[in-house]
C-alpha cells in the first residue's frame, strides 16, 4: 500500500491510528497485536503469497535471536549460531534478489546457457533483512534480547519503516513498544507527526514526481544527449531521488510520530555537505550506520592499518551498493563512494582547505554524477549522460529531448507549455529547497503549533497534495 495513495490516507491511516489508541487503553499488549497485525495487512496490500516470505523470515531470525540471547548471557559460545543466522539471511535475500543477477554474469564469463529463475522480488526484503542482521549480531553481543514474539513481529512489520526504512535497530524500538504510556493519545505527537508527513508527502507528489518525467526522458535518450541536455538529467534525477526517498521517510517518521514511535532520523539536508564523508553522514543516515557498524568495523575497520582502511572503503560501499541492487551500475556507484573516500583521506593529509561553498558545490556535483550511474539501466546509459555533462560531446546549449526542448521554441502548445512549465518549476524549487538549511525534521519539531496560520497553511499544502495523489506513483526505493 503506497503512503501517497487515497486508499492509506483516507481509510488505513487514520483507521490504525483510532484503533491503536483506542486498543491501548485497556492492553499495551493488545494494541501491539493490532499494529502488528495492520502491519502485515499493509504488506499483503501488495502481494499476499510473499507474506509468507516476510513470516518465515521473521520466524527464522527470532529464533536463532532467542538462542544467541541466551547463550550471551550465559557466556557460552554462539559463533556458530549467529554464522548460521546470518547466512540464513544471506541465502534469503540472494535467492530472491541476485540469483538471476549471478546466472546471467555465469552465462556471459562461461558460455553457459542456464536458465533464469526469474523470481519476483518481495517488496522490502533488503530493509528487513539488513534490520534483522543486526538484531542477531547486536544478540550476540549481550545489547538486544527480545522474549515477546509479538514484540519481535512488531518490530520487524512497523508498517512506516517496513518497505523503505529507515533502518532500524532493536534498542532504539523496543522500549518504545513496551511503555504502555505511549499506548495514549499524545496530541503534540499527533500535530508534529501530522506535520512531518504533511511535508513528506507533498515532496513526493509535488515535487519528486513532477520531475520524475524529465530524468526518465534524459534517461530514455542517454546516448543523444547535448551539454544541456545531459546537465537537466542529471540535475534532475538527483532531486527526484532526493525529494522522492526523503520525502517517503519524512512520511514514515511522521506516521510513526502520530502513534508516538520514534523512528531514527534518516536524512540530514545531504547536499549541503563539504565533503563525501559527510554526506553520507547525512543522505540515508541509517544505512550508513549499518554499513560501519556491521560491515566496517567487523572486518578491520581503522585497526589494520592505513592501506587495509582505505581497502575498507571500498569494500563497504560496494557491499552497499550491491545491497541496493543486482546489477553492475549499483557495484561501480558503490566503488565510486569509496573511491572517493579514499582520495578524501589524501586531500586531507594533503592539507588542501576549499572555501566552503566550493566545497559543498564540489561534492555535490560528485553526489549527482555518481547517481547518474546508480540510475542508468547500463554502465554505456550512464556514461552517455555523464560525457554529455563533462562536455565531451561538445558544449552547445541546444536542447534536443522533447521533454524540454519547448523550451527552445518560440510557439508552444498550451498543454506541452503547462507541463513543461510543471516540471522545470518543480526542478527549481528542489534545487532551492536543496540547499536551505532548514529541513522537514527540524521544521515538524520547531514549529508552533499554537498558530493557527500555520495549521491553515499545512492544511492548505495537505489538500493541495492529496489533489495530486490521484496519479500516485510507487517510491523509488520499493524497488530496493
Amino acid at each position: 500500500m503506497l503512503f501517497n495513495s487515497y486508499e492509506f490516507l483516507l481509510v488505513f491511516l487514520p483507521l490504525v491510528v483510532a484503533g491503536y489508541f483506542a486498543i491501548g487503553r485497556h492492553s499495551a499488549l493488545g494494541a501491539n497485536v493490532f499494529l502488528a497485525a495492520a502491519s502485515l495487512l499493509f504488506y499483503a496490500w501488495w502481494r499476499l503469497d510473499f507474506v509468507w516470505v516476510l513470516l518465515a523470515s521473521v520466524a527464522v531470525n527470532y529464533a536463532f535471536g532467542r538462542r544467541l540471547s541466551r547463550d550471551a548471557a550465559a557466556g557460552t559460545p554462539h559463533k556458530p549460531v549467529l554464522v548460521a543466522g546470518i547466512t540464513f539471511n544471506l541465502v534469503l535475500l540472494g535467492y530472491y534478489k541476485y540469483a538471476d543477477f549471478f546466472i546471467t554474469n555465469v552465462n556471459a564469463l562461461a558460455g553457459a546457457h542456464l536458465g533464469l529463475l526469474q523470481v519476483a522480488l518481495p517488496l522490502g526484503i533488503s530493509f528487513f533483512t539488513f534490520t534483522q542482521v543486526a538484531y542477531l549480531v547486536d544478540a550476540s553481543k549481550a545489547k538486544a534480547a527480545e522474549y515477546s514474539a509479538t514484540n519481535y513481529l512488531l518490530f520487524v512489520t512497523f508498517f512506516p519503516h517496513l518497505l523503505a526504512g529507515p533502518i532500524i535497530h532493536h534498542r532504539e524500538m523496543m522500549p518504545q513498544f513496551a511503555d504502555a504510556a505511549l499506548k495514549r493519545i499524545h496530541w503534540e505527537n499527533m500535530a508534529r507527526g501530522a506535520v512531518l508527513f504533511t511535508l513528506g508527502l507533498a515532496k513526493k507528489v509535488l515535487i519528486a514526481d513532477q520531475v520524475a518525467p524529465w530524468a526518465n526522458a534524459g534517461f530514455a535518450n542517454a546516448g543523444s544527449l547535448t551539454f544541456l541536455d545531459g546537465w537537466i538529467t542529471m540535475l534532475a534525477y538527483a532531486m527526484q531521488l532526493l525529494f522522492d526517498f526523503g520525502g517517503y521517510t519524512d512520511m514514515a517518521l511522521g506516521a510513526a510520530l502520530m502513534l508516538n514511535i520514534r523512528l531514527p532520523r534518516n536524512f540530514d539536508s545531504p547536499y549541503r555537505s563539504v565533503d563525501i564523508q559527510e554526506f553520507w553522514r547525512r543522505w540515508h543516515m541509517t544505512l550508513s550506520r549499518f554499513l560501519r557498524d556491521y560491515v566496517y568495523i567487523p572486518l578491520g575497520g581503522n585497526r589494520g592499518g592505513e592501506a587495509r582502511m582505505l581497502a575498507l572503503f571500498v569494500v563497504t560501499f560496494v557491499v552497499g551498493g550491491l545491497w541496493h541492487g543486482a546489477a553492475w551500475t549499483f557495484v561501480v556507484w558503490g566503488a565510486m563512494h569509496g573511491l572517493a573516500l579514499v582520495a578524501l583521506h589524501f586531500w586531507r593529509k594533503a592539507g588542501i582547505a576549499l572555501a566552503r561553498p566550493l566545497a559543498i558545490a564540489l561534492t555535490a556535483f560528485f553526489a549527482a554524477a555518481a547517481f547518474v550511474v546508480f540510475r542508468a539501466a547500463s554502465l554505456a546509459d550512464a556514461w552517455g549522460v555523464l560525457s554529455a555533462v563533462l562536455g565531451l560531446k561538445g558544449v552547445g546549449m541546444a536542447l534536443t529531448v522533447p521533454e524540454w526542448a519547448w523550451m527552445a521554441r518560440r510557439v508552444v502548445p498550451p498543454g506541452e507549455l503547462a507541463a513543461g512549465m510543471a516540471g522545470l518549476g518543480a526542478l527549481v524549487l528542489a534545487l532551492v529547497l536543496a540547499f536551505t538549511p532548514r529541513n522537514s525534521d527540524d521544521i515538524a519539531a520547531r514549529i508552533d503549533l499554537g498558530r493557527p496560520r500555520l495549521g491553515l497553511v499545512f492544511g492548505l499544502l495537505l489538500a493541495l497534495s492529496a489533489v495530486f495523489v490521484q496519479n500516485a506513483t510507487e517510491f523509488i526505493y520499493f524497488i530496493f
